[in-house]
């Protein structure tokens, strides 16, 4: 894995309890992907996910330009902001859509990924050696 470049401003790690059923794809206790902006379904940092998150927003991955273009052609502008929503810029962290993650990656555009922060529920859509192709060491 390739160390990354990015910065998250995000405060110093933290584990969600293991107990809690929240593991990343390792199986280990997931960690943050990033507070600023504040990222996933539940806005707290973690790209955790139940029921009610019918996109599974399961993936941390650093947002770069190539990433955001192909988003918007497909209808899905992430770097507009809204009332809740920040809008994205390159490097930001965000907790993606495993399955827009996927379609990105069969089209070539991809962002890379922080494992440790990726949820395990992940691995229903995308399998662990695809993943790990495009995945960089957390900060």
């Amino acid at each position: 894995m390739a160390q990354s470049n990015s910065s998250c401003n995000s405060a110093p790690p933290k584990q969600l309890e293991e107990t809690t059923g929240h593991l990343n794809v390792y199986g280990k206790a997931l960690i943050p992907c990033c507070y600023q902006p504040m990222t996933g379904y539940f806005r707290d940092g973690f790209c955790r996910t139940d029921q009610r998150d019918y996109g599974v927003h399961t993936v941390c991955a650093v947002m770069t330009q190539d990433f955001l273009e192909y988003s918007k052609s497909r209808g899905n502008n992430l770097t507009v902001a809204t009332s809740f929503f920040p809008g994205l810029k390159d490097g930001d962290k965000w907790c993606l859509c495993v399955s827009k993650w996927k379609e990105a990656y069969d089209a070539g555009y991809a962002p890379n990924i922080y494992l440790d922060a990726t949820h395990i529920k992940s691995l229903d859509v995308v399998p662990l050696s695809i993943l790990e192709k495009h995945a960089i060491e957390s900060n």
